[in-house]
């Protein structure tokens, strides 16, 4: 690592300050993703703002809606008796993210403030139609998720919690890397009445999106049978070493018919 200045911030509104003060800072949630770029010597902040006093975990129900603090690590998410009752595919998400340390370390705010195309919680909040609660204002996932690695958040603001509201039923069904665990193709699907979101992860070019051909399929006749449209042309769908764009465009429909058949 280079060298660099490391404090602790009391408040989130103390994180933003110090973030603003600084020419090249950074802050510090769960550090899965923050501490290896900097070892790789792909990351060199100035300043590293750590938010681990900040006040910013814990889960609160407030009617049928779930508000999670940032800093709320995955592991808690999923062993939460509020989260397992109130939205129990958002919580067997958080079980499934990479492993045991991971779960443990790693922090929801983190995670989505990241945006990394092939994370489970981006499908999840635009799956289930979240609202993310900056130290300056509230943005719904289709606002703040703007591309590959790229949010909608100023230099300056923080994730201080995400609200998940209720839905009737929902599904996470992802096909994981068998090493790191994340999603080459990750579905989402969440139903209310007649309305239907689906949310894909791992597989978008430009990260994670709403399956809008899925949604109207869906919505018109909610069973595996209906899912047989593609949401996105081969081109758009990420080619690597560890699938080819066609791989991850069927796995997609594979997913999706999972998720509706266990919601």
């Amino acid at each position: 690592m280079y060298e660099f200045n490391y404090d602790k911030a009391s408040s989130a509104a103390d994180a933003a300050s110090k973030l603003a003060a600084s020419d090249d800072g950074k802050v510090l949630a769960g550090g899965q993703t923050l501490i290896p770029t900097m070892k790789q010597r792909l990351a060199a902040p100035e300043d590293v703002i750590d938010l681990a006093s900040a006040g910013l975990s814990g889960i609160a129900v407030d009617g049928d809606i779930v508000v999670i603090g940032a800093m709320t690590t995955h592991a808690t998410v999923a062993s939460s008796s509020d989260v397992q009752s109130v939205i129990p595919a958002l919580a067997e998400l958080a079980g499934n993210i990479g492993d045991n340390q991971v779960r443990t370390r790693g922090t929801i705010g983190g995670s989505i403030a990241n945006n990394d195309p092939a994370a489970d919680y981006p499908a999840a909040c635009m799956g289930l139609g979240a609202t993310i609660i900056t130290t300056k204002r509230e943005l719904s996932a289709e606002e703040f998720f703007t591309g590959l690695f790229e949010t909608a958040l100023d230099e300056d603001e923080i994730i201080t919690a995400v609200k998940f509201p209720k839905v009737d039923s929902a599904n996470y069904q992802k096909f994981p890397n068998p090493a790191s665990r994340y999603a080459l193709a990750g579905v989402f699907v969440a139903k209310t009445g007649n309305d239907v979101r689906v949310a894909v992860t791992g597989a978008g070019n430009d990260g994670v999106f709403r399956a809008h051909k899925l949604e109207e399929a869906l919505s018109a006749d909610f069973s595996a049978d209906a899912v047989d449209v593609s949401p996105m042309p081969e081109d758009a769908m990420i080619e690597d070493l560890h699938a080819s764009a066609a791989y991850r465009k069927n796995l997609i429909g594979v997913m999706a018919k999972r998720a509706v058949q266990a919601c």
